[in-house]
């Protein structure tokens, strides 16, 4: 059954009928259902296993982002994340594009680049040619380290090699074993095919291998994301559409120029990513490596995302970025709320989670810029980060979203406010 992902109603159930809503809507089982509606998903002894002297888990609160249509398919999006306002805004923007068709997708094979580094060689190019000459060779020896890949359709595919002719400890060769690692992230693959071509490697060159690890610029695994909304949709009661759109094509353009801007530009779009690498076990610290070496592969910080119009006056925004990650390996495979999280998206491939993580983005990204253009990016972050500030103040139960209302409404969200609404809360209920 597919999921409505527009969550009719959601927005006013409590957190225990979202969870029942979700079991119903996704399927999921008894023992599923119970991972979300109790504490503890991630046992003690799991996290044991899982990193070093572990001694307790630490918890994120789990949303769910409605709205998103992604290639005509309705897709709920599980969102671990604690900044009041990235799922709301995401889920609004999706809820707008749904008018005009939801979010475009495409992504490339999933190519990941390891790197073997080779110094001490008096003849550099020499050695790149003699590489290259052994090419079958190399690709033979780095695929017999992982029969389980080659079965699924993978494998070392080529080796790159780049020449660095005078660098401070001299001449160095670098090859890159380019591997397609299938629905895996694929770090300890790529490493250990790198550190099994190294005597050969050594042997070819004459040279001594030092590093052997993959690079976190996947520049070969791209993922894609494209949307398109009419000045009919953006229009609001104070703003006509084609005003909002000019406002938010003078906001973006600033981050393509300035990298000052672009630094939190590209932030917020990582606002709709990471949480979603976070809820299914990925590495969200190799796609922000990744994300942000893109973003400068021109010699210039800038944006991620593209804002256009077109000839109709439509706004269109693309992205387009490197996204390693995976469906099996890893933390993925052993945190419950990671397989959970993958079957609520119902996705099949790695490469699918990776659209949908930028089409997130994309989303994100739309729901800052439409922000600054009109009312500016506090009204609404503030309104939705009262609750937050409510809970420091102290107010527990209804108490919450009675303080959170007010200082909303008073457009005055601080601590020492909502302290003296509690306690006229508290006064007027004795």
């Amino acid at each position: 059954m597919m999921a409505d992902s527009r969550l009719p109603n959601f927005r006013a159930l409590t957190p225990a009928e979202r969870a029942q809503y979700l079991v119903k809507t996704c399927g999921l089982t008894e023992a599923e259902a119970a991972l979300i509606e109790r504490p503890g998903a991630l046992p003690l002894a799991r996290a044991d296993g899982m990193i070093e002297n572990v001694f307790g888990t630490f918890e994120l609160p789990l949303a769910v982002c409605g709205n998103f249509q992604v290639n005509g398919r309705d897709v709920l999006v599980p969102m671990a994340v604690e900044e009041p306002s990235i799922v709301a805004a995401a889920s609004y923007m999706a809820k707008l594009a749904r008018d005009t068709g939801g979010f475009e997708t495409s992504s490339t094979g999933p190519l990941m680049r390891a790197q073997v580094q080779i110094l001490g060689v008096t003849d550099p190019y020499g050695a790149r040619l003699a590489l290259l000459k052994h090419r079958d060779e190399i690709l033979e020896v780095a695929n017999s380290r992982d029969k389980v890949l080659i079965g699924l359709g993978g494998g070392c595919r080529d080796i790159e090699i780049h020449v660095f002719p005078d660098t401070p400890r001299g001449a160095m060769v670098v090859m890159h074993l380019i591997v397609d690692v299938r629905d895996a992230m694929g770090a300890n693959t790529v490493n250990t095919m790198a550190e099994s071509v190294s005597p050969l490697v050594e042997k070819l060159t004459g040279g001594a291998v030092r590093l052997r690890i993959l690079s976190n610029l996947a520049d070969l695994r791209l993922a894609r994301a494209r949307v398109r909304l009419t000045p009919a949709t953006l229009t609001t009661k104070e703003r006509k559409g084609e005003e909002i759109i000019e406002g938010v094509l003078d906001a973006y353009t600033f981050a393509a120029v300035d990298p000052y801007r672009a630094a939190t530009h590209n932030k917020g779009i990582m606002n709709g990513i990471d949480p979603i690498i976070v809820a299914t076990g990925n590495d969200w610290r190799a796609v922000e490596a990744g994300a942000h070496a893109w973003a400068c592969r021109g010699g210039h910080y800038t944006s991620l995302t593209r804002w256009e119009k077109d000839t109709s006056g439509a706004l269109v925004g693309s992205i387009e970025m490197p996204m390693p990650v995976g469906l099996v390996g890893g933390a993925t495979k052993t945190h419950p709320l990671a397989q959970l999280s993958l079957k609520i998206m119902g996705v099949k491939t790695a490469q699918e989670l990776g659209e949908i993580a930028v089409a997130v983005g994309l989303a994100q990204n739309l729901g800052a810029l439409r922000a600054l253009a009109t009312e500016g990016i506090q009204r609404g972050h503030m309104a939705l980060h009262a609750r937050n500030i409510a809970l420091v103040a102290g107010a527990v139960g209804d108490e919450i979203d009675a303080l959170a209302r007010q200082m909303a409404a008073e457009h005055d969200v601080r601590t020492d406010r909502a302290v003296v609404l509690l306690a006229e809360l508290r006064g007027k209920s004795r």
